[in-house]
């Protein structure tokens, strides 16, 4: 730990002026969920009216992200500063030791429409908007999240409320064009170990002349998912212009859905499915549709 960090080494470093505390990153691993830790005597703290489990607003010169903060009584952080997980430290790109100003996280409006499914309501496609809009900009936290999914979970979702979940989750991302009619790709509903068809499938279709941008999802109740497989062969984390090169080179690809941007909020929601063991009917329908018409394909075998 960086001495100037720790309480103890420096008792007369203060908190800033309106609101802002020393960025410090703190190297704990919150599971991708962006996580301040304050102090409680803190003066922002105090002055906010912060507790544990509060969102807030963090902003540099640069950029800003809602987190979620964690209160410390302990002597390891030190007065005016803003411990960030890596999620935090990575989602903000602040440089070491750089003011950060904390404030209250805006209202959420989506989560009233949370709060209806969780009471068995409903949402029309509009509220699925609303939720996947705020979920894909990083504005809730895995509480909240995993509220949503429970909510949608165990057949909850009709016909409708699929198309317009579907709907919402490519409207948040990018949304790729080959420049042909002809794009394929299929889909395999995994859950078993070495059920892997997709490495045998995409090269095959490949030489056979026809066009197969795959991205493949990590484990979510499985012992490995086929992007975890492929890595042990070759780099799966390839972003938007190398997967474009590799599929004009090759004519496809095997990456990791959630190093493109294409229908975002499918891997957040994913990153909470995972702890909970949840992988419903219509979310998975969702998932797996909104990222195949994200990555431009036209025909699709599942």
């Amino acid at each position: 730990m960086s001495p100037d960090m720790r309480a103890d080494s420096n008792p007369t470093h203060g908190d800033g002026v309106d609101n802002t505390l020393r960025a410090w990153r703190t190297g704990i691993d919150t599971y991708q969920e962006p996580v301040v830790y304050m102090r409680r005597d803190c003066a922002v703290c105090r002055s906010e009216g912060f507790t544990t489990q509060a969102r807030v607003l963090l902003t540099t010169n640069s950029a800003s992200i809602v987190a979620t903060l964690s209160v410390v009584d302990g002597p390891w952080l030190g007065h005016g500063i803003a411990g960030l997980s890596e999620a935090a430290w990575k989602a903000l790109h602040p440089l070491p030791g750089e003011w950060i100003t904390v404030a209250h996280a805006p209202v959420l409006d989506s989560l009233s429409h949370v709060r209806a499914k969780v009471y068995g309501n409903r949402l029309d496609a509009g509220a699925f908007r609303a939720v996947i809009g705020d979920i894909a900009a990083g504005r809730y936290s895995d509480l909240h999240l995993a509220t949503f999914i429970t909510a949608c979970a165990g057949d909850h979702l009709d016909l409708d409320e699929t198309v317009s979940l579907t709907r919402a989750m490519i409207d948040v991302g990018e949304r790729l064009d080959w420049g042909r009619d002809l794009v394929v790709d299929k889909h395999c509903v995994g859950g078993l170990p070495g059920n892997r068809t997709t490495l045998l499938v995409v090269p095959i279709v490949a030489a056979c002349g026809l066009t197969m941008p795959k991205t493949s999802s990590r484990a979510i109740t499985s012992p490995a998912g086929t992007a975890d497989t492929m890595e042990v062969l070759a780099p799966v984390d390839l972003d938007i212009a190398a997967m474009r090169r590799t599929v004009e080179r090759t004519g496809a690809c095997i990456v990791w859905g959630g190093s493109v941007r294409l229908s975002p909020a499918d891997d957040i929601l994913i990153r909470v499915e995972r702890p909970l063991d949840l992988d419903s009917e219509g979310q998975m329908v969702a998932y797996v549709l909104s990222k195949k018409a994200a990555v431009g394909s036209t025909k699709v075998v599942i």
